[in-house]
């Protein structure tokens, strides 16, 4: 095996990455090092001399390509994170062979064939349930890899993964450069009425830090949302929402435009489908899920639409009636839903976001939620230190209740313009046991809050808490499994629709008076939130929800339908499908010029196609999940320690070792229902 270059910070696994020192030179001859290392390994195990048994070859394989994935994923993290022209080059440049190498290994026929014959072996039998589901496990991805494929077949095939790599990069970036790229100043104080105090601070640092005079607004959702929910400005919230809704579109830079990014992408997907021998690309996708089919799914979706319309209905009717009566605005347009939402929730429940905003400063809400977790899984956070990407960027460790440290975590909470938007978790580490010992696993905590401004704490929103409790559920998942194989170990092998059960089911959280008493402050008196202001928020809880869940089932079926009955060669779009998924379930139709498929990167850059109904599934799972905390609040408290170890036992602690149908089943004691979702959305008495 090759000596490797410590010197390069990509090739020391010897603990935390090194991002200090890490650098876009370091890129390349890294990961060209560990590709020719895995390379060699791969072909040593593949020989008729290697037995196969689980020492001889899946843990050599295991060890090398795990260190390529730790290395690569420091430097996907740092182009979401952190992305520079030169990283980008770096990042675009290293990406059709890392592509290329995993399309390789799902294809090796000489692997597949190792991994058949230790199926069908003695040693198979005595293997413990997490290593005979990782060797399905394989044995299905290698089918789905091509494996089986003809060899005249593969190089199309691996020509097909190396597109689609490199387009799922270019749309993302594109997103990005668009979101970048408008800009809203203005001198006029006239413009920002309404906007809370702290959005317009900001956006006066922000015009400062550009040399400008007046005040920037810019489409960063910290920046761009504040002026969609309070800015009396309507032509100005107009401006802001059309720029938004066609980034990344013909109405832009051609060079940033994705409409023919989206067309091939799909296009690949399907050929893709055709060549493994199913029917459509979501037949592909839904193969490691718990739904069974695409016709089970949108059976699912098509059920709660029915559902959940009389709501969504009903939500917009009354705003329509009040922004007429109380706004003056005969019609109620995609720019003003966000503005006449807020007032009306704060004509009807006598309080505002803002006003509860003052109560979430950062400092009080991660403490409280770290107190949560450790009072329901006897564990201890503390703050310590490692080398970061950027200085606002912490870190803590995770202890079990005798002190061991368990787990590491980053947590990177503010929006900046080299950061990808939206809120997500990332493994840097996987918990495993190696030749050393257990390997502490390591996550990635990412949010696009806005940052401390005027010299105070951050203050959060309402749905900032909610994101962020939602990506910690994420981070707990990977961070306190107990199982030590690294491909069932975590969120790894966890079926795709399953995965949101532990960050939603800790969204409910956010609503529990016992919670959110304890991680309350006022930014000025430092009072926690009053019990009354509680109440209010409680009793909005299910303000508009009809809207909310119309709106995600709207985006789930445009992607299910685009990935299982469209025909990218028929001369249709992907935005014809929307337009016909919204004539079907939407209560409100935006303008024509919306182009919302050009920047939905889940779908097409975040590994969610044919997968974006998993919210929903998932939600079922995470409400009956809840609701069994729900049902101890009658004896003593929701924060019952007995139900958080039970979760942490069956559903965290397990990762993917099992069917996540199993671990639900084994935590609640019978299958999911849809009712605790319905009730938790107002749909159904309690």
């Amino acid at each position: 095996m090759e000596k490797l270059d410590l010197n390069n910070p990509l090739l020391d696994f010897s603990g935390l990455p090194r991002f200090a020192e890490l650098r876009p030179a370091h890129v390349a001859p890294a990961i060209e090092q560990l590709l020719s290392e895995s390379r060699a390994v791969i072909e040593a195990i593949c020989s008729d001399a290697v037995p196969a048994t689980w020492p001889a070859f899946v843990l050599p394989l295991e060890d090398s390509t795990e260190r390529l994935a730790r290395a690569w994923g420091q430097v996907e993290h740092l182009h979401a994170v952190l992305d520079s022209p030169e990283l980008r080059a770096a990042y675009n440049e290293t990406l059709p062979k890392v592509t290329q190498f995993w399309t390789e290994l799902g294809q090796n026929e000489r692997l597949f064939k190792k991994y058949r014959a230790l199926r069908s072996s003695v040693e198979f039998g005595a293997l413990s349930p997490a290593r005979k589901r990782m060797v399905e496990n394989a044995l299905r991805d290698f089918r789905l890899g091509g494996a089986e494929l003809p060899a005249g077949q593969k190089p199309r095939y691996a020509e097909i993964q190396d597109e689609q790599a490199s387009l799922s990069a270019k749309f993302s970036e594109n997103v990005l450069d668009a979101t970048n790229a408008f800009a809203y100043v203005t001198e006029d104080p006239g413009q920002l009425a309404g906007i809370p105090a702290d959005a317009v601070q900001a956006a006066r640092e922000a015009a400062e830090k550009d040399g400008k005079a007046g005040w920037k607004l810019t489409l960063q959702m910290p920046s761009y949302l504040p002026v969609m929910q309070y800015a009396d400005d309507r032509a100005m919230r107009e401006t802001l929402y059309r720029a938004s809704a066609t980034r990344a579109s013909e109405f832009g830079k051609p060079e940033w435009d994705n409409t023919q990014l989206i067309a091939r992408i799909l296009k690949l997907r399907r050929e893709e489908a055709k060549m493994l021998g199913y029917a459509s690309f979501a037949e592909v996708s839904l193969v490691p899920k718990m739904a069974k089919s695409p016709e089970e799914v949108l059976d699912f979706l098509h059920d709660l639409a029915k559902r959940a319309r009389p709501f969504a209905e009903r939500d917009l009717a009354e705003l329509r009636v009040f922004a007429k009566d109380e706004l003056s605005l005969s019609t109620l347009e995609a720019w003003d839903m966000a503005y006449a939402s807020e007032k009306l929730r704060a004509a009807r429940y006598a309080f505002s976001d803002q006003e509860l905003k003052q109560y979430f400063p950062e400092t009080q809400v991660v403490t409280g939620m770290f107190k949560l977790v450790q009072t329901l899984y006897g564990i201890t956070i503390a703050e310590s230190s490692a080398p970061v990407w950027h200085e606002t960027v912490r870190f803590f460790d995770i202890r079990s209740r005798g002190g061991e440290v368990i787990g590491q975590f980053y947590v990177d909470l503010y929006a900046r313009d080299t950061k990808r938007s939206g809120a997500w978790m990332d493994g840097a580490i996987t918990r495993r046991r190696s030749d050393t010992g257990i390997q502490t696993p390591v996550a990635y905590l990412n949010c696009n809050f806005s940052a401390p401004v005027g010299g105070k704490p951050a203050l959060f929103t309402h749905d900032d808490v909610i994101t962020l409790f939602h990506e910690f559920g994420h981070g707990l998942h990977h961070l306190l499994t107990e199982i030590e194989d690294l491909g069932v170990s975590g969120i790894n092998g966890v079926e795709w629709d399953a995965v949101e059960l532990p960050s939603q089911f800790m969204e409910n959280f956010c609503w529990e008076w016992e919670v959110l008493e304890h991680m309350t402050s006022h930014v000025d008196s430092g009072e926690p939130l009053p019990r009354a202001l509680f109440d209010k928020m409680l009793a909005a809880k299910n303000f508009q929800s009809g809207l909310g869940m119309m709106r995600q089932i709207e985006f789930s079926l445009f992607d299910m339908l685009l990935h299982f009955d469209f025909d990218p060669e028929s001369g249709r779009s992907a935005q014809d499908v929307l337009d016909a998924v919204r004539k079907d379930v939407a209560v409100l139709m935006p303008p024509a010029y919306n182009r919302f498929p050009n920047n939905f990167s889940h779908i097409f850059a975040g590994g969610y196609a044919a997968g974006y109904y998993s919210y929903k599934w998932a939600e079922v799972l995470s409400a009956d999940a809840f609701s069994a905390f729900e049902e101890m609040r009658g004896g003593h408290s929701v924060l019952d320690e007995a139900t958080g170890a039970r979760f942490r036992e069956e559903v965290l602690a397990v990762g993917g070792s099992r069917p996540a149908a199993e671990s639900f089943r084994a935590f609640r004691g019978r299958d999911p229902q849809v009712d605790a979702l319905l009730r938790h959305n107002g749909m159904i008495s309690a």
